[in-house]
């Protein structure tokens, strides 16, 4: 090796040392000459500018002003941390500021909190627990808001009112609805729970279990020698196509003269549900609804086989929103169903919702729905043909004679 190759090779050691890489100085390893050297350096450094050149665009060049924006946040993020008197959770502290970034949108995203939420149990359909939903009250007790048929719950005898003050051993006086749901998840066997009723405390066993939301029920009313179909949907779950379709069948067989959809007080959910139901009506050729995004408008259509032909009518109110009023204009424009009630909500934005690394969820609007002949109803709802209110009598006992909204509707089958 010339003094010139032994130079060049000690250049090399000296590099390699300062970023920390081992070289085997071992004899029997392949030498280079210098023009091989000199070649593979230059050959290193231009790669090593190239990609310095790709680093520096895509985070200075292509993000200068997210950069600038972010720090801001990053600087105070490190000065609270840093500074807070108290004990802190990072993780809460970044989930806050995710919920207030989406509180400066619009009003349909929102953070949402952890997938065993109520608003993320009644899109799934199903979960794993015991079948009650709870609330904190002014005094921050557990207490027990609505139990579903067929659970756990409803079968060991707990009731909407009844407040929790012990999960086995552990008082759950001042527990927060998030703690005590999480305390029940990590509960593999039966598990106690003891609950106040009218002051007076009882213990019951339970056991979680696979609960399934039943949210499509069934009636069939006889005027006049006729039979009227009446479905009631109370949200537009994962399951709720299902459930729909085997009520549904069940109505047909029984050779339905005309069809009620109750969509009252029902606040939304999938639009795949409901275009799936609206598919249980119109066959392939007609448009059901239409997507508005950042970059085009589409047009989507039903995937029924075949068209009804017996009439219907459909009950909406102020509390029908979002999938009701899809499935509503839908067979309003394409089936010419007939609708009574109230003006609808009017929610015509279409949201998604994104699951962050710890569990939490929030739901961001990322697109607008039109009805299938392009009508807004962001903001505006859908007008019912006859406009009909509830009477007193139905608020104070709700039943299907008083009920002036239903009892239009059957009329309007027999117009």
């Amino acid at each position: 090796m010339d003094d010139k190759e032994k130079k060049v090779m000690d250049s090399i050691e000296k590099l390699s040392q300062s970023l920390d890489i081992k070289i085997n100085k071992k004899k029997n390893l392949p030498t280079f000459k210098t023009k091989e050297v000199v070649c593979l350096l230059l050959f290193t450094a231009l790669i090593g500018l190239a990609m310095g050149g790709i680093v520096t665009y895509n985070v200075v060049l292509k993000g200068e002003k997210v950069d600038d924006e972010l720090q801001e946040f990053i600087t105070n993020y490190d000065y609270i941390v840093d500074n807070y008197y108290g004990e802190l959770d990072k993780t809460k502290l970044v989930d806050s500021a995710i919920a207030g970034m989406l509180s400066t949108l619009d009003k349909n995203s929102a953070y949402v909190g952890g997938s065993d939420t109520n608003f993320s149990i009644y899109l799934e359909g199903t979960y794993e627990g015991t079948g009650i939903q709870v609330f904190n009250d002014e005094n921050n007790n557990i207490v027990i808001y609505s139990v579903f048929e067929g659970t756990p719950a409803s079968k060991a005898g707990l009731k909407a009112g009844d407040i929790i003050v012990k999960l086995n051993d552990k008082d759950t006086t001042n527990m927060s609805v998030s703690d005590f749901s999480n305390l029940v998840k990590k509960q593999k066997d039966d598990f106690k729970l003891t609950y106040k009723r009218n002051d007076i405390e009882k213990t019951v066993n339970l056991k979680s279990d696979t609960v399934e939301l039943k949210s499509v029920s069934s009636d069939v009313f006889e005027k006049n020698g006729k039979k009227i179909g009446y479905i009631r949907t109370t949200i537009f779950a994962n399951n709720t196509d299902e459930q729909f379709k085997k009520e549904l069948t069940r109505l047909e067989n029984k050779k339905i003269d005309g069809l009620i959809l109750d969509l009252r007080g029902n606040s939304g959910g999938h639009l795949v549900t409901a275009e799936q139901i609206i598919s249980m009506f119109l066959d392939s050729s007609h448009p059901i609804y239409q997507i508005k995004s950042k970059e085009n408008q589409s047009k989507f259509y039903s995937t029924g086989k075949e068209t009804k032909n017996y009439k219907i009518a459909i009950l909406i109110d102020g509390d029908s929103a979002s999938a009701s009023e899809v499935v509503t204009s839908a067979l309003m424009e394409q089936y010419g169903a007939k609708v009574v009630g109230e003006k609808s909500y009017g929610k015509g934005t279409v949201q998604e919702l994104q699951t962050l690394p710890n569990g939490e969820q929030y739901k961001l609007t990322t697109k607008s729905w039109l009805t299938s002949k392009g009508k807004v109803i962001d903001g505006k709802g859908i007008e019912p043909d006859y406009k009909v209110s509830l009477d007193d009598k139905y608020v104070e006992n709700p039943s299907f004679d008083n009920d002036d909204q239903l009892q239009k509707a059957i009329e309007v089958i027999f117009e």
